[in-house]
C-alpha cells in the first residue's frame, strides 16, 4: 500500500485560491489512479476529482468543475489540487486517496489508501 500525506490547507476568503498537495511514498506511484475527496461536518465523504495513472484524463464533481484542477507529477510522487474561486460550501477536510485497480471511480470504496486529511475553510 502507498502512504499519503496531504498539505496546503488553510483559511481563505470566498473567491480566493488554495493549492493542496499530496505526497505518496513508494516507487510505484505511477501505477495508481489518484483522487481527492472531501468531508464537511455532518456530511458523508464526497468525490471531488480524480486523475488517471498517466495524468492524461481527469474527472471532476459537478460542484467543482471549472474551478478546481487536479494534476500529478509521477517523477515527484505528488498529486495536487488547485482550487480557485473558492466558496464557503467548499469548506471541508480534503483527503487524498489512491486506487490500485484499473479505471476511475468516484466512490470511497474504490480507493485503497487514504491520507490523514487537510482542513480547508472558506470564509464568506
Amino acid at each position: 500500500q502507498v502512504q499519503l500525506v496531504e498539505s496546503g490547507g488553510g483559511l481563505v476568503q470566498a473567491g480566493g485560491s488554495l493549492r493542496l498537495s499530496c505526497l505518496a511514498s513508494g516507487r510505484t506511484f505511477s501505477s495508481y489512479t489518484m483522487g481527492w475527496f472531501r468531508q464537511a461536518p455532518g456530511k458523508e465523504r464526497e468525490f471531488v476529482a480524480a486523475i488517471r495513472r498517466s495524468g492524461g484524463s481527469t474527472y471532476y464533481a459537478d460542484s467543482v468543475k471549472g474551478r478546481f484542477t487536479i494534476s500529478r507529477d509521477n517523477a515527484k510522487n505528488t498529486v495536487s489540487l488547485q482550487m480557485n474561486s473558492l466558496k464557503p460550501e467548499d469548506t471541508a477536510v480534503y483527503y487524498c486517496a489512491s486506487r490500485a485497480s484499473i479505471g476511475v471511480v468516484t466512490t470511497t470504496l474504490g480507493y485503497d489508501s487514504w491520507g490523514q486529511g487537510t482542513q480547508v475553510t472558506v470564509s464568506s
